[in-house]
């Protein structure tokens, strides 16, 4: 979890309604999310994959390595997200080294859990 103050000055906020999607794997990436109220689901295909809670990020991959979005995001509960765009993302890492080391914990902890389902067959 990251502090939300990080990222609320001049904020862009998306707000989700239960059931429906922040963004769909395959869209074109570009913004981070924190999520700052409610909970939602990180889908890939069919299959949730991770359960976002106040202060988690999403999105992130395609600031790190432009692309499109590797997993779909869909609210469990009205959900209202802050967008971090490219600028403000790096702007972040070069001044706040615990944003950065966070960011990094965060993408590893995806990467042993994608490990983990890829050796379960």
């Amino acid at each position: 979890m990251i502090p939300i103050d990080l990222f609320t000055h001049n904020a862009e906020t998306h707000h989700v309604d239960a059931g429906d999607y922040l963004f769909r794997e395959g869209d074109p990436g570009g913004l981070m999310y924190v999520l700052n109220t409610g909970s939602a689901a990180v889908l890939v295909g069919d299959r949730v994959v991770e359960t976002l809670a106040h202060g988690s990020i999403v999105g992130e991959m395609s600031l790190v390595s432009p692309g499109p979005h590797s997993a779909s995001v869909r609210a469990i509960s009205e959900c209202s997200f802050v967008a971090v765009d490219e600028k403000r993302f790096h702007f972040l890492v070069q001044q706040t080294p615990f944003f950065a080391t966070r960011v990094m914990r965060v993408m590893a902890e995806r990467l042993r859990a994608t490990d983990a389902l890829l050796r379960q067959g």
